[in-house]
C-alpha cells in the first residue's frame, strides 16, 4: 500500500458514490450507460474470485466486496427499479466486440495458465476498455451532465493514479506488472480527450458536450 494507490482506491470509491447517488436521488438513469455498468460488474466478479481462497487483508476484502455489490446495485437500479428511465437507443455500443476480444488475449497473454489467473487477466484487459460505451453514449448523445462528468472524472483519476502507485511500486519495491501497466495506460488515454473538456468547461460551470 502506498499514497497513490489509496488516492486511486478512494476515487474510485468516490466514483461509486457519485454513479449511485446521481441515480437514487434524481430518480433516473439518464446518461449512464448499462452496458458499462454490467462491463464493470464483470471485471469485479471474475477480478475478485479470489475472495472465497485468499485473504490478504481486511481494507482489501472490505473494497473488493464494496465493488462488486456496488457493481450489481447500479445494474439493479438501471435495469428494474428505473427502468423507465434507461435509454436503450442511444446505449447501443456493442459490448460482444469488447467481451470476446479481451477473453481470447487473456488465454494466450497472461501469467499463468490457470483458471484464476486468466480470469484475472481477462479482467484487467476488459476494465481498459469497459468505460467505451459510457463515452460513446455520451458522444451520441452530445452532452452530459455535470454529475456524470464528475463520476466519470473519479473514474479516470483513479487509473491515472494507479500509474502513479506502479510507478512508485517499481523504484520502491522492483515490482511491476506488465499487463496491468499496459492495460492501464490503454484506459487512461481513453479519458484524455474527457479529462480536457472536464477541465476547460465543467470546473468553470459550463454543461459538457461532446462533439457526436
Amino acid at each position: 500500500m502506498n499514497i497513490f494507490r489509496l488516492l486511486g482506491d478512494l476515487s474510485h470509491l468516490l466514483a461509486i458514490i457519485i454513479l449511485l447517488l446521481k441515480i437514487w436521488n434524481t430518480r433516473s438513469c439518464a446518461g449512464i450507460s448499462g452496458k458499462s455498468q454490467i462491463l464493470f460488474a464483470i471485471v469485479y466478479t471474475s477480478r475478485y474470485l479470489d475472495l472465497v481462497t485468499t485473504y490478504i487483508s481486511a481494507y482489501n476484502t472490505f473494497m473488493k466486496v464494496i465493488f462488486i455489490a456496488a457493481s450489481y446495485a447500479t445494474i439493479f437500479l438501471m435495469y428494474v427499479k428505473f427502468k423507465a428511465t434507461y435509454d436503450h437507443n442511444h446505449d447501443s455500443f456493442r459490448i460482444e466486440f469488447l467481451l470476446l476480444p479481451t477473453l481470447i488475449l487473456a488465454v494466450f497473454i497472461n501469467h499463468e495458465f490457470s483458471p484464476l489467473e486468466i480470469l484475472w487477466t481477462f479482467s484487467i484487459y476488459l476494465e481498459s476498455v469497459a468505460i467505451l460505451p459510457q463515452l460513446f453514449l455520451v458522444s451520441k448523445t452530445g452532452e452530459a451532465e455535470s454529475i456524470t462528468s464528475h463520476y466519470l472524472f473519479a473514474l479516470g483519476s483513479y487509473r491515472g493514479l494507479y500509474i502513479f502507485n506502479w510507478i512508485y511500486r517499481y523504484y520502491a519495491e522492483s515490482h511491476y506488472d506488465l499487463i496491468a501497466i499496459i492495460a492501464g495506460v490503454v484506459q487512461t488515454v481513453l479519458y484524455c480527450d474527457f479529462f480536457y473538456l472536464y477541465i476547460t468547461k465543467v470546473l468553470k460551470g459550463k454543461k459538457l458536450q461532446l462533439p457526436a
